[in-house]
């Protein structure tokens, strides 16, 4: 109700249509931006310009908001794939990546909930989301099956969720490039045309687990709190729980680390060191750009094949560090892709820097998902796989 002008009744007004769905749609926002932990209902509620009461006669919770938000997502995922009009296996493979590219680009500040913000939907709400991207994957690997009858349905599946990598990279970065989605077509193409792997080993096949601890306290500390934040989220894991992996009393872990967050600042810059480490002696060994390119990309998957807990947390936490180490670290991140991009630019003389460093947060993005896929086992040469498979990325 607005107020009413002197001697005159207030006025009713109603409440919009769609404030469920601008509830969600900010929350979603929010919860990519800052981390799911990190944003209150209050906040949610002054983005949309309403009390925070006011959110609770759409949701229960906050974690409904986030169930919401990822249905939306999903569900958009779907409605792009839906009732494709082409008449040819390529046609409707045609319309559908062009569409998802739609949704990719559109949706690119919430679409974060798809990658790493659904950590934190019970085994239900999980369930229920891998159901529908299966439903996803299952309605581009069927024409592309058709296109490409030598694949097995194993490999098709693998194309296809490389290619939803792709379109899901421009989530984890704020570049864009003349006819961004044009662009992301094309890659998912290439991926599509790629020579398949082989299917990624069993999910029953158990990874190989490191036998030495660390000898120094402080190493087995860094290395336990990277197992258990990637396992269960930041958030999820308290001091006390790092130091009982580690064997030690929760006292004992501050006498290294002052903090929880100092910990993941340490882990961070860990990754950060040893990824601009591989990158500048692949560049060092190689004989020409393409050369080098082809030898930083390995050395990525390489990276993230061995160290895949570090990787997981390094793409996925960044929210949660103190806000100084995070202006370093994201300087130095940008850093690392920035010499990507210079190689890829070498070789590609035609290709607007902003096209190629999109470009290069693809092949990042599909080297982790593919290999998450693949439990990050490097057995059959699934690793190297990955990378060949990456490699593809940048011919679009």
């Amino acid at each position: 109700m607005r107020p009413a002008a002197s001697g005159e009744a207030p006025v009713a007004t109603k409440r919009p249509k769609d404030r469920k769905d601008r509830i969600a749609l900010a929350g979603a926002e929010l919860f990519c931006e800052r981390g799911y932990h990190r944003v209150s209902v209050d906040e949610i509620a002054a983005v949309v310009g309403i009390s925070g009461p006011a959110v609770y006669r759409h949701f229960p919770n906050k974690y409904a908001i986030l169930v919401h938000a990822t249905r939306e997502v999903v569900g958009a995922l779907l409605g792009a794939t839906a009732d494709p009009q082409a008449t040819t296996a390529e046609g409707v493979l045609n319309e559908q990546l062009a569409a998802l590219a739609g949704v990719a680009v559109g949706k690119r500040r919430v679409a974060g909930l798809y990658q790493w913000e659904r950590r934190y939907l019970t085994p239900e709400h999980r369930r229920e989301f891998a159901a529908i991207l299966a439903t996803l994957v299952g309605r581009l690997a069927g024409p592309l099956r058709e296109l490409r009858p030598e694949l097995t349905a194993g490999q098709a599946d693998l194309l296809v969720n490389a290619a939803l990598s792709a379109f899901g990279s421009v989530s984890t970065h704020r570049a864009t490039a003349t006819g961004t989605e044009h662009l992301l077509t094309r890659i998912a193409w290439t991926l599509l045309r790629a020579d398949a792997p082989q299917s990624p080993p069993s999910e029953q096949t158990t990874p190989p687990t490191t036998a030495v601890r660390p000898s120094s306290r402080r190493e087995l500390l860094l290395t336990e709190a990277i197992r258990l934040f990637h396992r269960h989220g930041y958030h999820a894991v308290a001091v006390e729980d790092i130091g009982r992996a580690a064997g030690m009393q929760a006292s004992s872990v501050y006498r290294y680390f002052p903090s929880k967050a100092d910990l993941l600042a340490a882990a961070y810059y860990r990754a950060t060191d040893r990824l601009g480490g591989a990158t500048t002696a692949a560049i060092a060994e190689a004989t020409d750009p393409v050369d080098a390119l082809h030898r930083v990309v390995h050395a990525y998957a390489a990276f993230a094949f061995a160290q895949s807990d570090l990787v997981a947390v390094y793409l996925a936490e960044n929210n949660n560090l103190p806000d100084e180490d995070r202006h370093q670290l994201r300087g130095a991140q940008r850093s690392n892709v920035e010499e990507w991009v210079q190689l890829v630019v070498a070789v590609r003389p035609e290709l607007p820097v902003a096209d190629a460093r999109v470009l290069v947060h693809a092949v990042l993005n599909v080297i982790t998902d593919i290999g998450r896929l693949g439990r990050f086992d490097s057995a059959a040469g699934y690793d190297e796989q990955t990378a060949r498979l990456a490699l593809t990325v940048l011919q679009a």
